[in-house]
């Protein structure tokens, strides 16, 4: 008897981390780390070579990595309402980068609340506050499902400089009110701006303190780093270590802090029972973003030069021989596929199979009806319209049909485009006045640059793609209801 307890035991302490802790998956933690700006072409599993991303290589290696997924819009706000709802932001017709979510509608935090979970939004937001912050509270997180927020309102290079947390600024001045003057650099009422390199920093170490105090029962961390959107400004420790110049600092910064993630998991005991989801919210932008160039940046070091070689960031970055969205074209705020197409790796130890690569076409959207059968509960008619699991895939289920018929992605911010992607087809519909509606038609198969348009040889191509869409937007829905 004794001898066998300790053959037990011995094999008990030579057993790997997530083998120890895999027993209970019945109710996963889930962590979502969605980087901003993020190309499909600006991480080694995706054929970086000028930059070196081992933390987020592991999660391929360690998990099944997704060469065709796409997010709900080809930018920031819009593509984030879409992962947190289920909903395609097309639906709203909005104008701008500005979205917020509806009152009562579900949401990714709100689903697992339910369940039990605890949840976390640590990063960027950009889903809207109410309006008045010289009246707390302000509103946002916490009113759609999160237990805890703490993050930076739009990005790390948005005009209020501030973080929040839960209902309020952080470092409000007493007594003095808080707003942003054109002409003034920083704004009024706030005691201590941000300071520009040190943004994920902050934001990694509260993630990482989430998941310490949460380790216990199930939890839900959407982790947004602000990396590596403009202002490309990495912390002064990973200034000159790719050769990419700034932007490869960057993300190789970010690659560091999603390390810094998986080491908690792994102290913790908890990676065989959490599901890690990596992704970013949009391709990244080709080009130098000129808009805010002329802000003054708030460092806590000048090491390298970043004040200045910020500016021209993604031009050295391409000049060294690093092309950001890889193979696709054009990138944010377009709906060709570099504006859309981007990284996804899911890891779950014991579920999803390790170095594994599906070629299915899923969407952002689909991650809530994904959590909604992990824990098997059936989401109402009117919640995640456009999600669909992908459950099936993840657990190589091999499902023989695509998981949905067609994609239907936002490509711009005038709600004047869309992309539509149906197996290696691609129509991309523009315009809807007086001029008519303009189409584009692409084999993507072949034609993976969207440089040979295709629509006035394939005539019923084009008519079935775009009655498609046709009928999406009718029907207000894609996922099928109960």
């Amino acid at each position: 008897m004794m001898k066998n307890i300790a053959l037990t035991l011995a094999a008990l302490l030579l057993a790997p981390p997530a083998a120890l802790c895999a027993a209970d998956v019945s109710k996963p933690n889930i962590v979502i780390i969605l980087a901003d700006d993020l190309g499909y072409g600006d991480v080694g599993c995706f054929g970086a070579t000028k930059i070196k991303t081992p933390n987020i290589d592991r999660l391929a290696r360690e998990g099944m990595r997704f060469t065709d997924a796409h997010t709900a819009a080809s930018v920031c706000s819009p593509s984030r309402y879409g992962l947190m709802t289920g909903r395609s932001p097309w639906r709203l017709h909005r104008k701008g980068n500005d979205y917020s979510l509806e009152p009562g509608r579900m949401t990714l935090a709100s689903l697992l609340r339910a369940q039990g979970y605890r949840s976390a939004a640590i990063g960027k937001w950009h889903l809207g506050y109410s309006k008045d912050w010289n009246t707390p509270p302000i509103t946002g997180p916490l009113e759609v499902g999160f237990d805890y927020h703490f993050g930076v309102p739009q990005n790390h290079n948005d005009s209020t400089r501030c973080f929040i947390e839960n209902h309020d600024i952080v470092g409000r001045k007493p007594g003095e009110a808080f707003r942003t003057v054109k002409g003034k650099s920083f704004p009024e009422g706030l005691a201590q701006p941000r300071v520009e390199d040190q943004v994920d920093t902050t934001l990694t170490a509260k993630a990482v303190g989430f998941i310490r105090d949460h380790a216990a029962r199930p939890f839900f961390l959407y982790f947004t780093p602000c990396a590596p959107h403009t202002h490309v400004t990495p912390a002064a420790k990973f200034r000159g270590t790719s050769q990419a110049g700034v932007l490869g600092d960057h993300i190789q910064e970010l690659d560091a802090h999603v390390g810094e993630i998986l080491d908690a998991l792994d102290e913790l005991k908890l990676t065989g029972k959490t599901l890690v989801v990596f992704t970013s919210d949009n391709g990244s932008t080709p080009k130098d973003f000129k808009g805010t160039q002329n802000a003054e940046l708030n460092l806590a070091s000048e090491i390298g030069g970043v004040r200045e070689k910020f500016k021209t960031a993604k031009e050295t970055a391409r000049a060294m021989g690093h092309i950001t969205n890889g193979p696709w074209h054009d990138g944010k705020g377009s709906p060709y596929e570099g504006g859309h197409r981007v990284p996804f790796i899911a890891r779950w130890p014991g579920r999803i199979a390790a170095a594994a690569a599906s070629t299915h076409t899923i969407c952002l959207t689909d991650l809530l009806a994904t959590a909604a059968d992990i824990l098997e509960v059936k989401l109402p008619d009117d919640a995640g319209e456009d999600s669909f699991s992908i459950l099936p895939v993840l657990l190589d289920k091999q499902p023989t049909a695509p998981l949905r018929k067609v994609t239907f992605i936002q490509g711009d911010t005038a709600d004047n485009a869309m992309a539509v992607r149906s197996g290696s087809w691609k129509l991309i519909e523009t315009g809807n006045g007086r001029a008519g509606k303009v189409h584009q038609l692409f084999d993507l198969s072949a034609d993976p640059g969207e440089t040979n348009n295709l629509a006035q040889g394939k005539p019923d191509i084009v008519k079935q793609l775009a009655a498609d869409l046709d009928t999406a937007r009718a029907d207000g829905r894609t996922r099928p209801r109960l």
